[in-house]
């Protein structure tokens, strides 16, 4: 088990859904946190309710400049916890690059932006604790989720190189593969969801697997099965498993 009481963690989407239920774990975890999202009212918000030491440093993660200042601001920490999301249903059909754009932009290179500035410290140190936020849907490619799938396909490929590289050093790399989540994002969707979780059940199995040393979780089970099964399947007996939207 990890020791939690009075580290420091930096976690960028905390606002609402997952990010803010699992600072509502941490801090009852007795970790010291560092709070970011592009709503500041509702960052104020959060920190208010916790009931551990926490602040808020907005941070918009599709700004160079407002990330490299909130890193800043941020300072030392122990770890960082990537949960910045964007999703829009979309089909091929019905591209919308500025959509496509923005989920690209805050999904993945969002973290790579945020990560410029924590990681180096840690590994000049070598300790610290990165943990990047997937999903089921990125295992392969899914109909109507053209950007999102793809941006956390790439999420997941990063994590995967810098665990490669970071295994047996003191910085420590974890990434969580969620399924469907009920959150203002999944509302959009107008399709069945199965599995379909309440962020405070999903924060919960998040923060246990960062209490481990394993590098990688997917969750639910039964639905997180369906998806590893896809990545062996040849296409022409995946493709015909998928509803078409």
């Amino acid at each position: 088990m990890r020791d939690w009481v009075g580290r420091r963690y930096w976690l960028v989407g905390a606002s609402e859904g997952l990010g803010r239920d699992l600072a509502q774990v941490m801090s009852r975890a007795g970790v010291d946190l560092v709070l970011s999202a592009r709503n500041a009212e509702r960052l104020a918000d959060l920190v208010a309710e916790l009931p551990g030491p926490a602040r808020a440093v907005a941070c918009d993660v599709a700004d160079p400049a407002s990330v490299a200042q909130a890193a800043a601001e941020a300072g030392e920490i122990d770890g960082v916890v990537y949960l910045a999301g964007l999703y829009w249903p979309m089909r091929a059909q019905d591209w919308d690059a500025p959509r496509i754009e923005a989920m690209c932009d805050v999904n993945f290179t969002g973290a790579a932006r945020v990560l410029g500035h924590v990681l180096p410290a840690m590994v000049a140190r070598d300790r610290g604790h990165v943990v990047l936020t997937g999903s089921l849907a990125g295992f392969r490619g899914l109909p109507g989720a053209a950007g999102y799938a793809a941006s956390k396909a790439a999420i997941m490929a990063l994590a995967e190189s810098l665990h490669a590289d970071l295994r047996g050093s003191g910085v420590e790399v974890q990434v969580v593969n969620p399924g469907f989540i009920r959150t203002r994002l999944t509302a959009q969707n107008d399709f069945s969801m199965p599995f379909l979780m309440d962020p405070d059940e999903a924060a919960r199995r998040m923060f246990e697997h960062m209490g481990t040393r394993h590098f990688k979780t997917s969750f639910p089970a039964a639905f997180a099965a369906f998806f590893r099964l896809g990545q062996f399947l040849p296409d022409w007996a995946w493709y015909p498993l998928l509803p078409r939207r």
